[in-house]
């Protein structure tokens, strides 16, 4: 499956009163090799084993392969990944046709706030939020397997 997504900065937390939904996710990588990241999640309860392949040169799409695991699995599976933990909060918000994910990082990445909304195409558009700020679709650094070997306090 092709997963097509843009990113931003959020530049408020006016979200967080208009969110529908709130979960504590905890992720770690068993590789961040650039053609291909394996990355274990416990997101509330479930686990999760998710593939993703390289990104298109415009960072706006990639292939995506995702497989809920049973929760003990993706705990043990975490104490194998690599240094760089991620701890966050994803709260989920409705903007028009469009639910953004937005991501409050902790510890290592302490301070960084990034909103994604997933599309059917690279072309759709959609209803930019108040609070949204720069986009940073395509740049790694905001990256996930990056900000776990990279992580944002150290910039």
């Amino acid at each position: 499956m092709i997963e097509i997504e843009r990113k931003f900065l959020v530049k408020s937390n006016d979200f967080i009163t208009e969110a529908f939904k709130e979960t504590k996710i905890t992720q770690g990588f068993l590789s961040t090799n650039k053609k291909r990241t394996v990355r274990v999640r416990l997101k509330g309860n479930q686990g999760f084993l998710t593939i993703k392949g390289m990104s298109s040169k415009n960072g706006l799409s990639r292939f995506e392969w995702e497989k809920e695991i049973p929760k003990q699995e993706a705990e043990q599976l975490l104490k194998l990944c690599k240094k760089g933990v991620i701890d966050k909060t994803r709260y989920e918000v409705n903007v028009a046709n469009h639910i953004f994910e937005v991501d409050i990082f902790y510890k290592d990445n302490e301070g960084l706030v990034i909103a994604e909304v997933e599309l059917s195409s690279e072309n759709e558009t959609f209803e930019k939020p108040n609070w949204l700020g720069e986009e940073i679709t395509g740049d790694s650094k905001y990256y996930n397997s990056q900000l776990s070997k990279h992580p944002f306090k150290k910039w």
